[in-house]
């Protein structure tokens, strides 16, 4: 497995809040228009997965295999030629203060790694960065 680790992100809301949204994915569906269009289509969300088309790879879909309340969000891959896991980690450091960290754990080959390994990197960062921008209290 390749683990690909975002930077830990400082979200400006409580970790109930954070976490309450996230868990719940068709809360997501407010963000699409956040996404880059050029990069992901056919974005669509219920409470416990999402579905998306992303150049070359085509649809993709996450779900939801485990939550632990104000802590830990597990996600795992659909429709695609290799595993995909996702996990979203939260620790409150204060009352309005949420810290973030996602990793993606990828079942790739020896071919495949080195042409995915720069964007999935880059991926993980990007969506990190729009989930710690979100208005968290909107959704």
């Amino acid at each position: 497995m390749t683990e690909f680790v975002s930077d830990i992100k400082k979200i400006p809301y409580p970790d109930k809040m954070v976490f309450d949204v996230l868990s719940d994915m068709s809360k997501l569906e407010r963000m699409k228009d956040k996404l880059p269009a050029d990069k992901i289509t056919d974005f669509t969300c219920d409470q416990d997965s999402c579905s998306f088309s992303v150049a070359p790879v085509g649809q993709v879909t996450f779900v939801v295999i485990d939550r632990e309340p104000h802590k830990t969000i597990k996600f795992k891959s659909e429709q695609l030629p290799f595993e995909i896991n996702v996990w979203v980690q939260l620790v409150s450091k204060a009352e309005d203060d949420t810290r973030m960290k996602i990793t993606v754990r990828a079942d790739l080959n020896p071919f495949i790694k080195p042409m995915v390994n720069k964007p999935m990197k880059e991926g993980v960062d990007k969506i990190s960065e729009v989930i710690a921008s979100l208005p968290f209290d909107q959704l």
